[in-house]
């Protein structure tokens, strides 16, 4: 897995300031500006959020390159949908020689790996062979409506890789570029830092955490899975662990090794 921090918004903590203050200042836009500092701006953020105010932070956003992610996740983080993403193609690009994601608990298992890479072998090999079949069945339809040789060829690979892609597995791997704004992102990490998430998107929420805290630490102070702010609210299915969690992401927030996986 791959994460990238690609862009986000100049002096969010200044600019979520300057937003909020407006709400109830007289004063004009330009002079709020004006008298906002940096440290200012923290300690105003800081506050802010510890009363619960969160729509200012939605004018800070955050772009992130993600790769080496399966479908699965990408069906999961889908789900966040106060989000823009930009997807790699399995219509538009060739997955003859897809790589994959392999879980944790087949990798570390023998006989459940042989049966998963069995898998992947016969899915990658089922693929190629529709390709094939329909590349061939379809420039043959395009030929004899009038298109040209050379151009029906294209045309014909094309619409083959959008049907032959459905046998490929959830493991395949993916990128995309995603884009969120600081709510929504506070949100995101609520849900999938949390010990009961599955263990991908897990990772990946954490990772994105490593990156967006440096830049905004008053707006990330609480970011984290529900305990680590407000309590757990996961009842029954609590992880009963909400101290150890805390320190995880106090621990997680000060790391400069990269090394940042949840649990």
């Amino acid at each position: 897995m791959k994460v990238k921090l690609i862009s986000y918004t100049a002096f969010p903590q200044n600019l979520v300031s300057v937003a909020a203050k407006l709400c109830y200042s007289e004063k004009s836009i330009d002079k709020v500006i004006e008298r906002t500092t940096d440290e200012d701006a923290e300690k105003f953020v800081e506050n802010l959020l510890d009363f619960g105010h969160e729509s200012p932070i939605e004018h800070v956003s955050f772009t992130f390159a993600i790769e080496g992610v399966s479908r699965s996740l990408l069906a999961q983080i889908t789900r966040h949908r106060i989000a823009s993403f930009s997807v790699k193609s399995q219509r538009y690009v060739s997955e003859e020689n897809f790589s994959f994601v392999i879980p944790p608990e087949i990798e570390n298992d023998e006989e459940a790996k042989e049966v998963f890479l069995k898998f992947i072998k016969n899915s990658k090999e089922s693929y190629s062979k529709l390709l094939k079949i329909l590349t061939k069945n379809n420039k043959e339809r395009l030929v004899k409506s009038g298109v040209k040789e050379d151009i029906a060829e294209k045309r014909a690979a094309k619409k083959a890789a959008e049907d032959a892609r459905f046998v490929l597995p959830n493991a395949c791997e993916t990128q995309f570029i995603v884009t969120m704004n600081a709510r929504s992102l506070l949100n995101f990490f609520r849900l999938r830092c949390c010990s009961r998430a599955q263990w991908e998107i897990n990772n990946l929420a954490c990772l994105m955490l490593k990156l967006v805290y440096p830049i905004a630490p008053a707006i990330f102070k609480h970011a984290g899975p529900a305990c680590v702010f407000k309590g757990c609210g996961e009842g029954k299915m609590s992880c009963k662990q909400a101290e150890k969690v805390k320190e995880k992401f106090e621990n997680l927030k000060r790391r400069k090794d990269g090394k940042v996986n949840c649990f």
